[in-house]
């Protein structure tokens, strides 16, 4: 059995820009698995994973959204599928929760990573249309994976760091 996968969250990272090099089916399948164990509310597990490498289909998905072009180049794109009609209230958090341990496995492998929501509407509905998910299901989000390229040299419009623990923490008795 593979040693468990670990990572420091502070240490994440958005990759998006990929080196076009393949990522091992082996190592897609431990990011898999690694989201596949997350917990969920009452253990619905609401969400399933359609894994996309066919270049054509990751360039249509790359026009979905604002900030989706870097789907393009990822040589891995995971769509996540969440069913609310099973999951509940709880289905959009829960999968935030498996995003987060796929993103951080692929990490503790030496992967980049970055999570896309499709919007407006149509273009999430367009997003499932394209992978053959059907209702109940629905994709609004993807996870480009692949290994992390050098950034094009130029200052990002994306802020960096975090704010303080002391702006994000409100303490009560």
């Amino acid at each position: 059995m593979d040693e468990p996968l670990r990572a420091e969250v502070g240490s994440l990272r958005a990759t998006r820009w990929f080196a076009d090099t393949p990522v091992p089916t082996r190592e897609i399948v431990r990011v898999l698995e690694a989201a596949r164990w997350t917990g969920s509310a009452r253990n619905r597990q609401p969400w399933r994973f359609i894994v996309v490498r066919d270049r054509g289909l990751r360039e249509e998905l790359s026009l979905l959204g604002g900030y989706a072009a870097h789907l393009a180049t990822a040589p891995v794109v995971a769509l996540l599928a969440v069913d609310h009609a099973t999951g509940g209230e709880d289905a959009e958090f829960d999968a935030g929760r498996a995003a987060q341990s796929l993103m951080l496995a692929a990490h503790g492998l030496g992967l980049g990573s970055c999570p896309v929501s499709f919007f407006p509407a149509p273009n999430a509905e367009q997003a499932g249309r394209l992978v053959g998910v059907e209702a109940p299901w629905k994709v609004r989000t993807a996870i480009a994976l692949g290994h992390p390229a050098r950034a094009p040299r130029g200052r990002s419009a994306i802020p960096a760091g975090r704010l303080p623990l002391d702006q994000v923490v409100r303490w009560i008795g």
